[in-house]
């Protein structure tokens, strides 16, 4: 059993639902996305998602894709990255995902990409712009290596892409809760709950919701619903208005809210 799988098991024992916490690797250097990730580990997050900076961030709002700016002026790419996650092993132990684009994985190598992540200890890779059918050529060497690659559901998704997420991924499945790109939104959808609903029924896999969750009450909400939830952009929100140690304070402090607010502490 890997780590997602335990930490899911974990969770539904106590009756809890995951907080996944997102930042973008390298943001504003690799020294502090070590640093951080233990700070998100002790905070009460559940599971870390570190996003690969890219160029060109399609699916991203102006708060990530500013944040991918910053950590490529600062150098980062594959290969730091999978440096930066296995020293942080050893002092983090809940699960790691790298989320991002395909384009460097492709310039990486996919079974290199595949071999090295495992070696580095990452858990699982959700590539944004990789959809299930045109997995075919990444997919095989992610599953010689044991590397789970977690796939995107949407509103707009239909039953055909519902049956292939459910066939071919592994770890959970990330349902993005609106259309558009990535960024706090005012609500959440009125007809969340009916689409998870539709989707849980087609799929064992947990299911973790995101886009658009940018508050304490909105995590609970949809946390209520599936059995995890991802922050984003307003976890890294705080990398643009603080540094150093205030930048730990305050993201501690955010987290902590967020894990209080879901769990209902």
């Amino acid at each position: 059993m890997n780590r997602l799988e335990l930490c899911f098991e974990r969770l539904k024992g106590v009756g809890e639902k995951a907080l996944v916490t997102f930042v973008t690797a390298g943001d504003p250097n690799l020294l502090t996305t070590e640093e951080i990730m233990l700070t998100l580990q002790e905070s009460g997050a559940d599971i870390i998602e570190l996003g690969m900076p890219f160029s060109d961030p399609m699916a991203d709002g102006p708060t990530i894709q500013l944040s991918s700016e910053r950590a490529l002026a600062s150098g980062t790419n594959l290969t730091s990255i999978l440096a930066t996650v296995t020293r942080a092993r050893k002092t983090v132990d809940i699960p790691i995902v790298l989320m991002g684009y395909l384009n460097p994985i492709h310039a990486y190598g996919y079974e290199r990409f595949a071999r090295d992540a495992v070696a580095a200890s990452v858990d699982a890779v959700l590539i944004v712009d990789m959809p299930p059918e045109e997995s075919d050529q990444f997919l095989p060497f992610a599953k010689a290596s044991g590397l789970n690659v977690i796939f995107l559901l949407t509103p707009t998704s239909d039953h055909q892409r519902v049956e292939t997420v459910a066939k071919l991924g592994a770890g959970f499945i990330y349902y993005v809760t609106v259309t558009g790109v990535t960024g706090a939104r005012q609500e959440v959808s009125q007809d969340l709950a009916a689409e998870l609903e539709r989707v849980k029924n087609s799929i064992a896999m947990p299911i973790v919701a995101g886009f658009g969750i940018s508050t304490p009450e909105q995590a609970a909400e949809v946390a209520s619903l599936a059995d995890g939830v991802v922050v984003g952009s307003a976890i890294v929100k705080l990398f643009q208005e603080y540094s150093g140690d205030i930048l730990k304070q305050e993201l501690a402090r955010f987290v902590r809210n967020l894990k209080c607010a879901i769990t209902g502490v």
